[in-house]
This record gives structure tokens, sequence and C-alpha cells, in this order.
């Protein structure tokens, strides 16, 4: 008897140590906000996904996903103010070029997501087509632009061998009313509105032509000295998002976890909704999760190159300090 007791204790105990440790790791979820410099987006699924499964949790973070595309999130997370953010990668050269300690520590995208579109009647198959043509872009700054240009310079072309126009983003209005013979866009954007519509279209990827630091996670400096294991959390749990989005059986089910997060794709009709899936889908081979998050040094130092060349940076960088591999999970 007195033996059943003392085990009765015990696992009272046990279970009330259990039950002490899982409430203190619930209560100690590391709160992040994470800018991402768009609107809620389909292309966000896999932090969706991260979120609605459980993978921020399960690695003691509680993520908010800040859209405000107004915020400064390099210069944010450069002077401490925040932990974390997603930019592409040239913003993470240009900060560092301004003495702002941000590192790039997961590649998200492993293609850089912009080139250029052309109706096929247009005749544009290449950017040598490019010449004597008008070219519409959605301004002057930007990935957009950057890309444009580092497509231009692996072709040996330079902008006034066309009329480059600002139009915002409007490229499929200017190009179906032949305002613009091609226009620049993201590759799992715009040409999938545009063949939805019935038009034929001509796609130029800038990562056919040269290879760019494209969309990842950034922190900083102090973070990766002072708490690293935060950044291998974060990186594991986007890293589950993108793996579970990638596997072509989860579509449906992903697409379902987006409307929770996305406005107005719920009440979307089929065919708008069959498009935003089309959209989903060709950004999941921009990824590549196979490559596992991992960054590519030639990446880097032709993004640097094309930034010294437009004039945006005047010496070049130290560029393994401007990304690390670290803390890539191992899954």
């Amino acid at each position: 008897m007195k033996k059943n007791i003392i085990l009765t204790l015990l696992s009272i105990l046990l279970l009330s140590a259990c039950s002490v440790q899982q409430g203190d790791k619930n209560n100690a979820l590391t709160e992040i906000t994470l800018p991402v410099g768009y609107i809620p987006n389909v292309q966000f699924a896999p932090l969706y996904v991260a979120i609605e499964k459980g993978y921020f949790a399960e690695e003691g973070i509680a993520l908010t996903i800040d859209y405000n595309m107004e915020t400064d999130s390099v210069a944010l997370v450069g002077a401490g103010e925040l932990d974390f953010a997603v930019v592409s990668g040239e913003q993470v050269l240009l900060g560092r070029a301004q003495e702002l300690p941000v590192v790039y520590v997961m590649a998200w995208y492993q293609r850089f997501p912009v080139g250029v579109v052309a109706l096929q009647e247009s005749g544009i198959q290449e950017p040598a087509d490019l010449a004597g043509k008008k070219v519409g872009i959605p301004g002057l700054y930007g990935a957009s632009y950057i890309g444009f240009r580092a497509l231009l310079h692996a072709n040996e072309m330079q902008e006034s061998d066309m009329t480059l126009d600002s139009i915002g983003y409007t490229q499929v209005e200017t190009l179906v009313n032949h305002q613009e013979d091609a226009a620049v866009i993201y590759v799992s954007n715009e040409p999938i509105r545009l063949q939805a519509e019935g038009y034929a279209v001509n796609v130029i990827p800038v990562y056919d032509y040269v290879d760019l630091a494209a969309n990842g996670l950034i922190t900083n400096e102090k973070t990766i000295r002072e708490n690293p294991e935060l950044v291998r959390r974060m990186n594991t749990a986007l890293m589950r998002g993108l793996i579970y989005v990638s596997q072509p059986e989860n579509l449906d089910e992903v697409f379902d976890i987006c409307e929770k997060h996305v406005e107005n794709l719920s009440s979307m009709s089929d065919a708008d909704q069959q498009i935003q899936k089309e959209v989903l889908k060709s950004s999941i081979t921009l990824w590549q999760v196979e490559k596992g998050g991992v960054s590519d040094l030639a990446a880097w130092q032709n993004t640097q190159d094309i930034l010294l060349e437009m004039g945006l940076m005047s010496n070049p960088l130290t560029l393994e300090d401007a990304f690390t591999n670290e803390f890539i999970p191992e899954l």
C-alpha cells in the first residue's frame, strides 16, 4: 500500500511538472512581427501554413505578418527595432552599403521572380527583341527595376536601346490595350492573368540569363550574436511551411488555409480562384525547396555587380558578411 501511495504521488508530481513546463512554453512565446513588403497574397502561403499548422508555435514563436508596404523593413531591422523581415537580396546589399548591419539568413526564393512578358503577336521572344520597343515597368526602383537592369546587362543592352515607361502596376492593361510592347513583371503573376484572359504570351525570366539573390529572411548582427537559436527557429518554422506547401497533394488544403489570411479570396469567382491557384503553383517553382534555403555566393556577386554598375553602390562589400547559411535547418 505504502509503495502504491509513493508511486501515485510521484506520478502526480511528474504530471504537474509536465503541465508547468508546457504552460511555461506557451506563455513564453516570443512575439515576432514580420514585414513582408506586400499585400496579403497566396505567395505567402508558407507563412500562413506555418502559422495554422503550429510550426511557429512549436518553435516558441508567435508570428504576426505586417503588410505595411510603407515600412522601411531593412532600416528597422538594421536599427534593431525589428528582429526579422522578408526582403529581396539587393535590399540587403543596399542596406549594408549604408552601414546597416542586416544579414540574410535564409533564401525563400531560389529564382529571382522578375521577368518581361509580351503578347506572342509582338514577336518578342528574347531580350534582344526589346530593342526599339516600348517597355512598361512599375517604376525606376525596387526589385523589378534592378532585375530588369540585370537582364539588360547580361545581354549587353542599355535602357537607351528601348523606350522605358513607368506605368505602375498596370502591366496587363497596357499590354492588352497595346500601349506597351512588353512589360516588366513578376513571372508568377501577370503572365498567368494574361493567359487566363485568353492571351498567348512569351515570358523572359531574368533567372534564365543571370542568377540574383532573391527574396528571403533577414535579421541583424545583434540578433545573430545574442539570440542565434531564435534565428534557427524562425528558419525551421518557415522551411517546414515551404516544404508542406511544395507538396502537390497539399495544394487544396493550402489554398483553404490561404483563404483565412487573404481577404476576399474565398468570395472570388471560380475562375479567379483558379488564377490564384496557378499563381501559387508558379510561385512554388521559384522557391526550389530542394535547395533548402541555402544562399549561393555567385548570386550575391551578380547582384552586387549590377548595383555597382547602376551606381547604386559606390564600393564593393565583403559579401560573406551579407548572408549566412549557418542557420539553415536540416529537414
